[in-house]
């Protein structure tokens, strides 16, 4: 079946479905597309009852509108979508004559889209100032912890009773230790080196590091979409969040478990309050135990872990990283699946600038 093309359609950033009078899809926007994870080739031409998972609900709404010739809104109706957990959205059906077209528009809005732009707003607002906070703390504890260091190396020296050694040199370890522990709160804010890459090539890069790193029980799956161009990023930067954040599944499985590196294009994607046609997205989903539900709010905060020993550090480096690239970082955790979902708007889309 032909394609139907409406550009007033295509340029909305709420989904739009157009039915015949049959019930047969005959258009989708590129809003649409994105919320059902579905492409227009796929289901055009389809009847709504197939084209959709669970379409019992939106049928009703269409049958409604239908016998009373008025439009109709289903709130809280349940989306089962392909790949992702199942969504809420509000669905108004409202009869309609368009160009040669006569049938039904459905409009879909999730409901968790607004609340979720707020929540992103939220996040970033509070991962600022405490970045700022904790990179004011580590300036002022790094002079002192050296005159520490130096003043027990001083001392080691000094000391004639080789047993007293030993005091000195706990000092001074674990000064080296806190040293290292504020470079890595002060790192992530140098200013990005922006070159053209393939993203794909920085998971691969990823990926070999991960089995070095976790040789016998880590099994990594690639699932990537190739047809993406290059991002515009600096590639070292890139690839430390992804490590991190893969790595941090991998810990919390204890080294044994399944990770997948999954690439997408995301279409109508609302990032840093400016809405972008076209956006990257990077899935890292591993099947450990999940995040606890006290951590969810605050697991990119700063020294915040849920793994004894744990710094809390490589989550917040990886969003700061993402950040200055005018990404963001989701979250989505259940006992046997966590997925963390990065976006970044593809350069075409943007000004370019970082």
């Amino acid at each position: 079946m032909t394609l139907l093309s409406f550009s007033g359609l295509d340029a909305l950033a709420t989904a739009v479905i157009l039915l015949d009078m049959g019930r047969v899809v005959r258009y989708v926007n590129p809003a649409a597309e994105n919320l059902l994870a579905i492409s227009a080739k796929s289901i055009v031409g389809t009847p709504l009852d197939r084209a959709i998972a669970d379409p019992g609900l939106m049928i009703a709404a269409v049958t409604y509108a239908s016998t009373n010739n008025c439009s109709y809104t289903q709130h809280e109706l349940p989306l089962a979508i392909p790949g992702h957990a199942r969504l809420e959205v509000s669905c108004t059906v409202t009869p309609t004559e368009i160009a040669d077209l006569t049938g039904f528009l459905i409009e879909l809005s999730p409901l968790q889209q607004q609340s979720r732009i707020a929540r992103e707003e939220r996040l970033m607002d509070q991962s600022t100032q405490t970045r700022e906070l904790i990179r004011n703390l580590a300036h002022e504890i790094k002079n002192p912890l050296g005159a520490l260091r130096g003043a027990a190396q001083l001392l080691d020296r000094e000391l004639e009773r080789p047993e007293l050694h030993e005091y000195t040199q706990v000092i001074m370890k674990e000064a080296d230790r806190l040293q290292s522990l504020m470079d890595r709160l002060l790192t992530p804010h140098r200013l990005p080196q922006v070159t053209h890459f393939n993203i794909h090539e920085a998971l691969e890069r990823v990926r070999s590091l991960l089995l070095a790193e976790f040789p016998d029980g880590i099994t990594i799956c690639p699932d990537y979409d190739v047809s993406l161009p290059s991002l515009t990023a600096d590639r070292e930067q890139i690839i430390q969040a992804l490590l991190n954040i893969a790595r941090n599944g991998a810990q919390a499985m204890q080294g044994r478990g399944r990770i997948i590196l999954r690439t997408r294009v995301a279409r109508r994607v609302t990032l840093a309050k400016k809405m972008h046609r076209l956006a990257l997205m990077i899935n890292i989903i591993d099947n450990g135990p999940g995040v606890a539900d006290e951590l969810k709010d605050k697991i990119f905060f700063p020294l915040v872990s849920g793994r004894e020993g744990g710094h809390g550090i490589g989550l917040t480096i990886a969003q700061t990283f993402v950040s200055q690239h005018r990404g963001t970082i989701e979250v989505e955790s259940r006992p046997g699946e966590t997925r963390f979902s990065i976006l970044f708007p593809i350069s075409n889309d943007t000004d370019n600038g970082i």
